[in-house]
């Protein structure tokens, strides 16, 4: 059996070809990736580079996103729903994750200058982009859109622009330079991931059990791994669950390491206001970690200091 995936594996490769590419993806990918080329070579200019390991995020995120569809994986979608769910894993989950960890305020400052995308930042609050996420992932899984994706190359491209863009949302409250909520710390950081994953992990638990073929359209089709429609959709489910957990684990492990850190900044700070004689509670310290702000807290703490040392040599 295992021989047998091998070859059908290699005859998908084989038969690929540029038409496996989506036009308007294409394009769309170069101008966001010939944009942050041209952005991060003027803040490289300007002594802002962007951090090596976030050029390198992004590129990898790109090189998902453009080699996927010539991939086997993109080309045996339609016959196997185990490979269609590694595409969509792939687009929506990693590729778009990695995009998140690629950018960084100064790169997209130019952006949020404009109205529209100034309006939009709504939809990276936490209690906003979870559920516009978790409803897009299970009204595609429904059989009529999934099969209506699987029928049409033009729902198919709205199926992955949709996968890739609400799945980067949805990784811009943990990981993106936009401003967090307050309250978004690292316990309601911890409750974000967990839902993210525990809506993966039902979804792919029901494909695991669900005992019955719910897209008529993989049933008879050609498929690469050699499967049979009801295994095949158990493997889908089974790909899901595996990756949800990988990256559940690496994410509760950057968490730990998270909160770590945001307890050794956030006493930085106290003790730091405490040497210059500025007043600072615990609590506002924590607040300001937590959102991101610490470094504006210290440059306010030695501000007020040196504020009050002038004051004094006045006096």
């Amino acid at each position: 059996m295992f021989v047998g995936s091998v070859d059908r594996m290699l005859d998908w490769s084989f038969a690929l070809t540029l038409g496996s590419l989506s036009p308007p993806m294409v394009a769309m990918l170069a101008f966001v990736v010939g944009g942050y080329a041209v952005r991060a070579r003027t803040l490289a200019g300007e002594g802002r580079a962007v951090p090596r390991w976030r050029r390198v995020c992004f590129a990898v995120s790109a090189a998902v996103l453009l080699l996927e569809p010539l991939s086997p994986i993109g080309a045996g979608a339609d016959g196997s729903f185990t490979s269609h769910m590694l595409e969509h894993l792939l687009i929506g989950d990693i590729a778009a994750l990695l995009m998140v960890l690629g950018i960084t305020g100064p790169l997209i400052a130019p952006m949020l200058k404009l109205d529209l995308i100034a309006k939009l930042r709504v939809l990276t609050n936490p209690l906003v982009a979870l559920p516009l996420w978790l409803v897009n992932l299970y009204v595609w899984h429904l059989p009529v859109m999934m099969e209506g994706a699987i029928d049409h190359e033009t729902v198919h491209v709205v199926q992955h622009l949709l996968f890739f863009g609400l799945g980067f949302n949805m990784w811009m409250p943990l990981f993106g330079p936009l401003p967090r909520p307050v309250w978004f710390g690292n316990v309601a950081r911890l409750f974000y991931i967990v839902a993210v994953r525990l809506t993966g992990l039902l979804l792919g638990n029901f494909f695991i059990f669900s005992g019955r073929v719910y897209y008529d359209n993989y049933i008879g089709a050609d498929n690469m791994w050699g499967l049979g429609p009801l295994a095949d959709q158990s493997t889908a489910g089974a790909v899901m669950m595996a990756e949800g957990t990988i990256v559940t684990f690496a994410l509760l492990a950057w968490l730990f390491v998270k909160a770590a850190r945001d307890g050794d900044e956030s006493q930085a700070l106290i003790d730091l206001a405490a040497r210059h004689g500025v007043e600072l509670s615990p609590e506002r310290s924590a607040r300001a970690v937590a959102s991101g702000a610490g470094e504006r807290l210290r440059e306010r703490i030695l501000r007020e200091a040196r504020t009050a040392q002038k004051s004094s040599k006045r006096a």
